[in-house]
């Protein structure tokens, strides 16, 4: 509210002329015949006074930490303060996204072939920023994060609260249900059990930090073996097949109560161009057969 510049304060006659060191009294002005009026003073607030009392501190109150735009409040459990996970790959973590950072180097994978088939977002930095904003913007219930396996970035995940998200309509959601969404940037990377190994370090994650969440949650393409093929193989089980808007989709569901430790290495030698996962291109285990499955738009 703007305060005005000028202000009507109104006093009594006797509260104007008294106070603390007063002289001595003077006789009593005879009183008016109408009991209730009053003298009023225009006092005059000086400018600099008044711009004080509009500021806001809008920058204090909404400057945020670089990467405190994904995991702010409770939604997550503050995603940028995880701890790396040892695996049998290397040491992962997840690093929230920024785009002024990360925006090239994911729009980059956004326009493989084979990413794209899942993901639907090839096209110039424009596409994969509207993306990407969202959820940077929203309110942290989706966490988009790069993978960094050895201080290197090779992979785009969301955590996402998959209760608060409109999967939670296609199947009996339970408070606090994460969601995984992932990718492997490079094809190098991918055919050879890597996913199955980063997929059940990411879920440890979850669990370790979301005390609250007792699921993990991911919807791959029924049509595509090897993403199901490596989320069991990371101890998902199979729960049911949901149809969603643009797929029909293999829930796969992680419990705490079966959380176990994972096992598998990854492969030597890389398979090419192996795609699997919901909306990208996924590493299979290591017993998993390439496979080619029908594209299928990302939920």
């Amino acid at each position: 509210m703007n305060v005005s510049q000028e202000r009507s304060v109104t006093v009594s006659a006797t509260e104007a002329s008294t106070g603390a060191g007063a002289g001595p009294a003077t006789p009593a002005e005879p009183e008016l015949a109408t009991a209730d009026v009053e003298d009023t003073l225009d006092l005059r607030l000086p400018d600099d006074f008044i711009a004080l009392l509009n500021r806001r501190p809008r920058d204090r109150l909404t400057r945020r930490p670089d990467d405190a735009h994904v995991t702010e409040g409770d939604l997550l459990d503050q995603v940028a303060d995880w701890a790396p996970a040892v695996t049998t790959a290397g040491v992962f973590h997840l690093r929230p996204v920024r785009l002024d950072r990360d925006l090239p180097l994911i729009t980059r994978w956004m326009n493989d072939p084979t990413v794209a088939a899942f993901w639907d977002l090839a096209g110039p930095e424009d596409v994969t920023a509207d993306h990407l904003r969202p959820q940077l913007e929203g309110d942290g219930r989706s966490a988009p994060c790069l993978g960094v396996l050895d201080g290197v970035p090779m992979s785009y995940w969301e955590l996402y609260r998959a209760d608060l998200d409109p999967l939670a309509r296609h199947y009996p959601a339970r408070p606090h249900d994460t969601g995984i969404h992932l990718l492997i940037g490079g094809a190098g990377d991918r055919g050879r059990g890597l996913g199955t190994i980063l997929i059940a370090a990411v879920t440890g994650l979850v669990l370790d930090h979301r005390t609250r969440c007792t699921r993990v949650v991911a919807e791959p393409d029924v049509r595509n073996t090897p993403s199901v093929a490596a989320f069991q193989a990371a101890g998902f089980r199979n729960s049911e097949e949901v149809d969603l808007p643009d797929k029909r989709a293999a829930l796969m569901v992680h419990d705490r109560i079966a959380r176990t430790s994972p096992t598998p290495r990854p492969r030597p030698r890389p398979r090419k161009n192996q795609p699997t996962g919901r909306s990208g291109p996924v590493p299979g285990p290591p017993t998993s057969t390439a496979q080619t499955p029908s594209p299928s738009p990302p939920l």
